[in-house]
């Protein structure tokens, strides 16, 4: 998409050096305006497209550069208005403007005025234009506005600043866990019960000091693990919902269930129904057994469960893929609660961690922990009732297994063995976070990376976790000048 975009920017210069417009330029506010020279073509030096134009806005005469963008936006998205090299621009030029804005500012603080330009071009170049708008925003949403500046840094310079991120982002992750664990222990010893009562942390809880023996409550532990890994379950759209759903159905009450042999199928009804997922069922209908089994199960699991219900459009499912849907991820959850409360999940990483000496070796070891092969009704199926042309193959894959490693594992233990004192394993879960080298990427590490010239850093995760801190502390809070690359660059 970015090659497209750049062929559309290739016609706009174009339309722009033959001023191939269908009627005379105004302003947003009304102004005509008249190209007495529209300046030279600039694909050199980073800054505005055009130099030295001359253009006349009512009875003034302006003399200085053009800049076009794709959208108005792309003014402040870009950085042009904190850098230097813009402040000689005189008209801002864009093809969409939704809320007809009628300036931008530069740097120094002057306002210039933009035009839209799909008021003047051809209607068969609008059509072209107008089918791709969408992808093309979409495609430059996680773009650096630095990218075309910071080439000439010391790599050095990059290098240092992603690794400061990185380490940082973990850091945030492990006191989150922390204060998350504080929470839950501070809720059990005042018996208040969580969601179903909602509460302020009172100056009580704040100005508590906690020691190791407010956290030597095994289901405290297993509570904290079991919303980490439902809300990594949830990926971006549904991690929220995913939280709330395990603070309900909450380890607690799961446990006075029981373990038998039916035991995921209870658990399935459980979560499927406190999550407002579950089908309804008609009389001589051709429900299947699973479903009826599940609706079954909640006719002695509702005598139990008192807690928040949720309803399926709280859910989103649109834009997933069919294996990211919650109800595949939600069956894989099931899984992973029997694994975690009867078959020593937590335990088991422990002893790998403490155990195994090679670093690579436990990177896999730990990774196989968390892929979850489909089994049973879900293996064909990615909703309710609806069978699927393809098969389920796994309930969480490699991917998925990755990034609970990365976002739950290593800081979920990094954090218990500081509590307990275990210094050397702590050490260790931030060695196995430095060199851990993940199978999957995103946008935004590959937009950063790209933006930087450090694309062969996008699979290390510690790279890969501050590019994700850089983009989201600063390059999306239009912070460059607090950034020590954008001093640089836009100074």
């Amino acid at each position: 998409m970015e090659d497209v975009a750049k062929v559309y920017e290739s016609e706009l210069y174009s339309i722009w050096s033959r001023q191939d417009f269908t009627a005379k330029l105004k302003t947003i506010t009304g102004d005509e305006i008249e190209i007495l020279d529209s300046g030279s073509l600039d694909e050199e030096s980073a800054g505005p497209d055009f130099k030295q134009a001359r253009i006349r806005i009512g009875n003034f005469t302006f003399v200085g550069d053009i800049e076009i963008d794709k959208d108005y936006s792309d003014w402040k998205k870009h950085g042009h208005n904190i850098d230097n090299k813009y402040n000689s621009v005189v008209l801002h030029a864009s093809l969409f403007n939704k809320n007809l804005q009628p300036y931008v500012y530069t740097k120094d603080g002057r306002k210039v005025p933009t035009i839209v330009l799909t008021d003047f071009l051809h209607e068969s170049i609008l059509k072209k234009i107008k089918s791709s708008q969408r992808e093309i925003a979409e495609d430059n949403d996680s773009k650096l506005r630095c990218s075309h500046l910071n080439r000439d840094i010391n790599f050095s310079i990059k290098n240092d600043l992603i690794l400061h991120f990185g380490v940082d982002r973990f850091k945030k992750k492990c006191e989150r866990v922390y204060e998350r664990l504080k929470e839950l222990a501070f809720l059990k010893q005042n018996k208040i019960n969580e969601p179903v009562i909602r509460y302020e942390l009172t100056p009580e809880f704040k100005d508590r000091i906690f020691t190791p023996d407010d956290f030597k409550d095994k289901i405290l532990w297993q509570q904290l693990f079991h919303e980490m890994v439902f809300e990594a379950l949830g990926y971006s759209k549904n991690k929220s919902i995913m939280q709330k759903l395990a603070q309900s159905v909450d380890i607690e009450l799961i446990t006075r269930l029981g373990h038998d042999s039916n035991f995921i199928v209870r658990i399935e009804s459980l979560f499927f129904h406190v999550a407002g997922l579950m089908p309804e069922i008609k009389l001589n209908s051709d429900t299947s057994d699973y479903v009826k089994k599940l609706a079954e199960e909640w006719e002695i699991l509702q005598r139990v469960y008192d807690g928040e219900k949720y309803d399926e459009t709280q859910w989103h499912f649109f834009k997933l893929r069919p294996q990211n849907f919650p109800t595949v991820r939600i069956a894989g959850g099931a899984r992973f609660i029997e694994s975690l409360l009867y078959g020593g999940l937590i335990e088991n990483i422990i002893k790998k961690i403490d155990e195994i000496r090679n670093p690579k070796v436990l990177i896999n070891s730990l990774r196989s922990l968390f892929v979850i092969p489909s089994d049973g009704y879900w293996q064909k199926h990615f909703v309710f009732e609806e069978k699927s042309e393809s098969e389920v193959k796994y309930f969480v894959g490699a991917s998925r297994a990755d990034e609970i490693l990365v976002n739950v594992i290593l800081p979920f233990f990094s954090v218990y063995f500081d509590v307990f004192g275990k210094t050397e394993l702590s050490k260790k879960i931030l060695k196995i976070y430095n060199i851990y080298q993940q199978k999957s990427d995103n946008k935004i590490v590959r937009d950063v990376a790209e933006g930087l010239g450090m694309s062969e850093y996008i699979k290390h995760t510690v790279y890969s976790q501050g590019m994700i801190e850089l983009f989201r502390s600063y390059c999306s809070k239009n912070k460059c000048l607090e950034c020590e690359i954008g001093k640089i660059v836009f100074n």
